[in-house]
């Protein structure tokens, strides 16, 4: 059943990350310009050659692939743990969150030649690095994981 759950939110997060690119490129069609939606929040256009927050960016042949090879088989890993060992309902959420947007930034990869990243935030001029939906899926799945290791109840060791 959790299985089940976490493949589902895996799938959601999948599709809606999906969606939302050819979404971001067609309003930046013609143009890079940022559009400007709160006095916080910006809609922009970055292309990611790296990992998290342009760290390790190149702009090899190889590159992408290497680092869609990397994504794909750490939510592999993910995969199997919550096939194998998830039997909560919190870690199944979890592991379903980094796996969908696993997926979708290593998809991005292979299509684009690197993630497209369009949120940013700002405050009295400082901007967060610009992400995306699967971005945001795999830190709140990762903080998740985090505040179950931390606050969840102890489990006995076998």
């Amino acid at each position: 059943m959790m299985q089940r759950l976490g493949l589902a939110i895996a799938a959601a997060v999948f599709a809606a990350d999906q969606i939302s690119k050819p979404w971001i490129l067609s309003v930046f069609e013609g143009g890079a310009r940022p559009v400007e939606v709160t006095s916080f929040f910006n809609l922009v256009l970055v292309y990611n050659r790296g990992v998290s927050f342009g760290l390790l960016s190149n702009d090899s042949t190889s590159g992408p692939f290497i680092l869609a090879g990397l994504a794909v088989a750490i939510a592999l890993g993910i995969w199997w743990f919550l096939l194998r060992k998830a039997g909560a309902r919190l870690m199944a959420i979890a592991c379903g969150l980094i796996i969908g947007g696993a997926f979708g930034n290593a998809l991005d990869r292979l299509l684009y030649g690197g993630v497209v990243d369009f949120l940013d935030f700002h405050v009295a001029g400082y901007h967060w690095p610009a992400f995306n939906i699967a971005d945001c899926a795999i830190v709140v799945g990762a903080v998740l994981i985090a505040a179950d290791g931390l606050f969840g109840k102890a489990k006995p060791l076998t």
